[in-house]
């Protein structure tokens, strides 16, 4: 007789892998689980990616109807309506996944699960608490906002990107903690809303890790439309409330300084949600950073156990937590070669702040610091004729050349800029030379036809 409490394979947490493999894994296993105490689908759909995107636009549309004189004096700034335009988005969303699971006949348990045994998962339900166990098993917990240790930081509630979404008002000021793509995305819609919007930033930059060119053009962007910095900020002290009056006491640069706001907004990145869920009770190792340990397959220190997306510390896009997918899928249909594998993707990105910055493979300052030889071209975006018609020039494209014709990288700042990844991206992938894209016949007018522009730009190889 079949144990009810047993499953060939049980998933924990619905994230972007986690739900995929569910539903991917339904018809190849006789009974799959998965369990899930909140947003069902994960983060992006409920509370991240697609929701933040959603406001953007209509700080977008707000934004272009105001600067080309277009209804301006009849502007009016309504938070609610902003607000249920994304809860309907996510409403559609959710209706969506809550379909793909019936249709895949995946059992979903909802409550909070914690590991009692290396292949025993206690789940808290509303029915009480349940033991399951399973042959297999693939951690999907995700990530959450990290909130600073900082003196009467927390006392202040502030928000994170779940809560600011959820404004019905637009903030008098907002002061940010951060200055990474979650920090700046926030910034320029809600100044485009209308708030007044500071960033401080403990690094001498923002987006400490990109190259210079990239921060400065950005940073000018966004410090024209009314967003201030402050850099090489040390916070040491946050007193009140968020909604009526909080103050932020630290120094710049060694000098004193105060910053006073209605609203503090955390963004200084994320941290696993590993703790608390009984890994040592399943012998699962974590790094010194609290995510799950794993191999090339995303195989666990417990075998049988894997672990996929933020909670595995894989890069923090839900483009990789769905490679991460891919790589324990096969693993799991026992594919003996496995061609996806975690160590050597390529893992692209896009920022979607206006204009957008997206990025694939090695930066300049990468390339400098490994002595990697390169040739660079680069051309700013009103060559990429598209944008003329859009009246959106700013920004610039680059690409970093090897020796042998091969792209090493690919940098875009302009509107747009994230679908002008994928043509780089598969010649990188497939090992194509740049010429490959700089003799294409691309349709004229298109965003994507300057790129025969840039690469026709490329130096020719030093005699």
């Amino acid at each position: 007789m079949t144990d009810p409490n047993h499953y060939p394979l049980l998933i924990l947490g619905s994230g972007e892998a986690g739900k995929y493999l569910s539903w991917t894994l339904s018809p190849h296993y006789s009974r799959v689980a998965l369990i899930e105490s909140s947003y069902l689908g994960g983060s992006c759909p409920n509370i991240a990616c697609l929701p933040s995107k959603n406001i953007i636009h209509s700080a977008s549309i707000i934004h272009e109807a105001s600067s080309s004189n277009l209804l301006a004096s009849q502007m009016k700034i309504d938070m609610q309506t902003i607000r249920q335009r994304k809860r309907d988005m996510v409403a559609g969303l959710q209706e969506v996944h809550r379909s793909r699971f019936a249709e895949s006949k995946v059992e979903v348990i909802w409550g909070r699960g914690v590991f009692v045994g290396e292949k025993s998962i206690e789940v808290d339900t509303a029915e009480g608490k349940r033991l399951v166990t399973a042959d297999k098993i693939v951690i999907s917990t995700g990530s959450r906002a990290r909130i600073e240790d900082i003196p009467g930081l927390k006392s202040a509630k502030p928000l994170t990107h779940i809560e600011i979404m959820e404004l019905d008002i637009v903030p008098e000021h907002l002061i940010i903690l951060g200055g990474g793509y979650i920090s700046l995305e926030f910034a320029q819609a809600m100044r485009r809303f209308g708030a007044r919007v500071s960033v401080v930033e403990r690094n001498e930059g923002i987006l400490k890790n990109e190259d210079g060119d990239v921060v400065v053009a950005l940073k000018g962007v966004l410090e024209g439309e009314g967003v201030r910095f402050y850099t090489s900020a040390v916070v040491e002290e946050v007193s009140g409330i968020y909604g009526e009056s909080v103050m932020m006491k630290g120094t710049i640069s060694g000098k004193p300084f105060e910053l006073e706001g209605s609203h503090i907004l955390c963004a200084t990145g994320r941290v696993p949600n590993t703790t608390g869920i009984g890994l040592e009770e399943a012998g699962i190792q974590l790094d010194p950073r609290g995510f799950i340990n794993t191999d090339e397959r995303l195989e666990t220190s417990s075998s049988g156990v894997y672990a996929v997306g933020d909670c595995a510390g894989s890069p923090q896009f839900t483009h990789v937590a769905f490679d991460d997918f891919r790589i324990v899928k096969d693993a799991l249909l026992g594919k003996s070669t496995i061609p996806n594998r975690k160590s050597g993707r390529q893992i692209p990105f896009t920022l979607f702040t206006v204009p957008e910055f997206a990025h694939i493979g090695l930066r300049q300052r990468e390339a400098k610091v490994q002595g990697i030889e390169y040739r660079l071209a680069k051309l700013p975006m009103g060559a990429f004729l598209k944008t003329r018609t859009l009246g959106q020039t700013t920004g610039f494209a680059k690409a970093l050349i090897g020796d042998e014709d091969e792209i090493l990288g690919f940098t875009a700042l302009g509107v747009g800029a994230g679908e002008l990844l994928p043509v780089v991206q598969l010649c990188m992938k497939m090992n194509l030379k740049y010429t490959d894209i700089a003799d294409l016949i691309i349709t004229h007018p298109t965003l994507s036809e300057g790129l025969v522009y840039l690469f026709q730009k490329v130096p020719a190889k030093a005699s």
